[in-house]
């Protein structure tokens, strides 16, 4: 062990406490953020927000006709392509004609009688009415004569009919298609016996699919918020014309999550809410050229259902919340963080309104909000807002 003089002790201890102190110096030259954690921030930004609203919806076709068999019979032939397109006219099935020739055939030999008892009757009367005028006849035979001509008219009239619904009954024997359209899957085959229950009666659908129509509901307090939206641009006076972007138009929201290209217009509703459901159903029709979009398909209807001019929007991941309030954190120019209370209106895609508390141009932190307190020291860094979803889409209730 080395043993130190007391002189050398004293000089030691010298040292350590001008380097402690020349120590601390340049410590305390640092400014206090250098070791605080680098966080992502944003800016409340400010600007005209359309909010809209999505309706659970299915897509039918904006005319979708049943092919019914209307006559009974075996199904003789199917002349179409299942789920292929058709045209107006076009022969699709045809029944066995065999019995309703037969029908026609008897209807026209009744109609050819009838028109043989007429001219009987007719010749007769031009016999006995010169006698009855020279009284050679009774009046009794004249009348008789005349009730036989009448009779044998209503006779041929009645035949003229019966021939006539013959000729429709047969008609019916080869079903065309009403519209053009995509016709579905048959549900009959070929021999099989059509047009009376159990068997099929509907054999097809055809269905008009531009423009697709798509049906959704929305409940009571959403139609009435749709209502007083309507009603408050009325009476402002800002409904658009056809030439105009208009905010009644409808999107259609697709099961993949795509946007169809073309907006729609809602062009049916019911006179009243449905009380067993406590919905209003709504339709909207939507072009479709492409055939993108078919009947029986699930999809969204998106609607305007407000404006807000000069909305003040942040990312919805800079929002935490606590017992049912919602906050965020501020950061100010010095990186000193500041807990604020915060009203929110809807969300609009990822994004949310926010209704009070903050400012435009007011910086929040949009990560570490576990970590974050109330006077903590951060690094901002200022990054954009993450808007992966459109910003014109509020969430459904």
């Amino acid at each position: 062990m080395v043993h130190l003089k007391r002189s050398g002790n004293g000089r030691l201890t010298s040292l350590l406490v001008a380097g402690a102190i020349l120590l601390s110096a340049c410590g305390a030259g640092e400014p206090p953020t250098a070791q605080a954690p680098e966080i992502a921030v944003v800016e409340v930004v400010q600007r005209d927000t359309r909010i809209t609203q999505d309706f659970v919806g299915q897509t039918l076709g904006s005319t979708d006709i049943p092919i019914r068999a209307r006559v009974e019979g075996f199904l003789e032939s199917r002349t179409f392509r299942e789920g292929r397109e058709v045209e107006e006219g076009q022969l699709l099935y045809t029944i066995d004609q065999r019995p309703f020739l037969t029908k026609v055939v008897e209807a026209e030999g009744r109609l050819a009688e009838a028109r043989t008892m007429l001219a009987k009757a007719r010749a007769d009367l031009g016999r006995i009415k010169p006698l009855a005028e020279m009284k050679a006849v009774s009046q009794q035979d004249l009348d008789a004569a005349v009730a036989q001509r009448d009779a044998a008219m209503g006779a041929l009239q009645a035949s003229e009919a019966q021939l006539e619904l013959a000729n429709i009954e047969l008609s019916y024997t080869e079903i065309h298609s009403p519209i053009n359209g995509f016709i579905g899957i048959s549900q009959a085959e070929v021999g099989e016996f059509v047009g009376a229950p159990p068997n099929a009666v509907v054999l097809n659908y055809v269905s008009l699919t531009d423009p697709i129509r798509v049906r959704f509901s929305i409940n009571e307090r959403d139609f009435l918020r749709l209502s007083r939206s309507l009603a408050e641009r009325r009476r402002a006076g800002d409904e658009p014309t056809d030439d105009e972007t208009s905010e009644n138009e409808v999107e259609l929201i697709l099961a993949d999550g795509s946007i169809h290209e073309y907006t729609g217009k809602v062009v049916a509703s019911d006179a009243a809410i449905n009380p067993d459901t406590g919905t209003f159903t709504l339709e909207a029709d939507f072009p479709n050229p492409d055939a993108i979009v078919i009947a029986g398909q699930f999809a969204r209807a998106r609607i305007s259902v407000e404006s807000r001019p000069g909305a003040l929007l942040i990312p919805q991941r800079a929002v935490s919340e606590l017992l049912g309030n919602f906050r965020v954190f501020v950061v100010d120019s010095d990186g000193v963080v500041s807990m604020r209370a915060v009203e929110l209106g809807p969300q609009v895609g990822r994004l949310r309104l926010v209704d009070s508390g903050l400012q435009a141009g007011d910086q929040v932190a949009v990560e570490g909000l576990l970590n974050l307190k109330e006077g903590a020291i951060i690094r901002p860094k200022l990054v954009e807002f993450d808007e992966q979803a459109p910003a014109a889409s509020a969430a459904g209730n």
